[in-house]
């Protein structure tokens, strides 16, 4: 099995909306509102990649869906002196939803797999962002992968991934792939767990969840259509590598974002 990949037993079908969807007009307003939010991130070409840019449309996304969104921080990189490293930035991962609202609140470079830069606009605005790119299924490019995430840490840069590998329908999904770990060993950079949660009138839902073979049309269109979405941000207290391996590392940070709570599908 590759280091990158893994297969959830969550399907489409576990994406449910928890409350009555918006009526026509509404969604049609949303869709009108993120077709500008877009245009103006393509606009920006390069300075995309640009903390105060990023941070600005990702946000600016997040308001045309219609979201709100909750954070416990006002940054997710660990405060460190000139010339230290970035931070390892891991999460669970439910949507594509999730690199949006991690952006809005702590701009950094994302790593995604490879369909994701084929994806329509948000395909081109991820490779404007600075995003780089993995091919879950190839086993040779690792110790590449490895290294360009170690060399993006020691610069300063903080990188966020998303050690589960695949897209689950709640934060108590699979557990951790550990290659990215590896590069915050090689770099010194800490590690901050953040955990994602998506909620409807301030219960949980699924309704974000991105599952399966589902196309990335019919997501957005459910999130287009969700009433009351809230996306939450909480991170955990950062991890500092010292002595510990990669398992050690990746187990602890596991812990930290999904708690006790036993997984969704077993």
């Amino acid at each position: 099995m590759s280091p990158w990949a893994v297969s959830s037993p969550c399907t489409p079908s576990c994406a449910a909306h928890a409350v009555p969807r918006l009526s026509g007009a509404e969604r049609a307003r949303r869709y009108a509102a993120l077709a500008g939010a877009l245009a103006r991130g393509m606009a920006a070409g390069p300075r995309l990649a640009d903390r105060r840019v990023m941070r600005a449309r990702a946000r600016a996304v997040i308001r045309a869906l219609g979201l709100r969104l909750e954070s416990s921080t006002p940054s997710l990189s660990v405060p460190r002196g000139p010339g230290a490293p970035g931070t390892l930035i891991v999460a669970d991962h439910i949507s594509w939803l999730d690199v949006i609202a991690l952006l809005a609140v702590e701009p950094s470079m994302p790593l995604a797999k490879r369909e994701v830069g084929q994806w329509p606009v948000f395909g081109e605005l991820a490779r404007k962002a600075g995003t780089q790119f993995i091919d879950r299924d190839g086993l040779r490019t690792l110790p590449r992968d490895v290294a360009r995430l170690t060399a993006t840490l020691r610069g300063g840069r903080s990188v966020l991934v998303f050690p589960q590998g695949t897209t689950w329908c709640t934060e108590s999904g699979g557990g951790f792939r550990r290659a990215t770990f590896q590069a915050a060993i090689d770099a010194g950079a800490p590690v901050r767990p953040v955990t994602i949660t998506y909620l409807q009138h301030g219960r949980p839902s699924t309704v974000a969840a991105f599952l399966g073979d589902e196309d990335f049309a019919t997501s957005l269109h459910r999130v287009i259509s969700a009433r009351d979405l809230t996306v939450r941000v909480t991170a955990h207290p950062e991890l500092d590598p010292g002595e510990r391996d990669r398992r050690a590392l990746a187990a602890e940070a596991h812990a930290a974002i999904c708690g006790t709570r036993p997984p969704v599908h077993v």
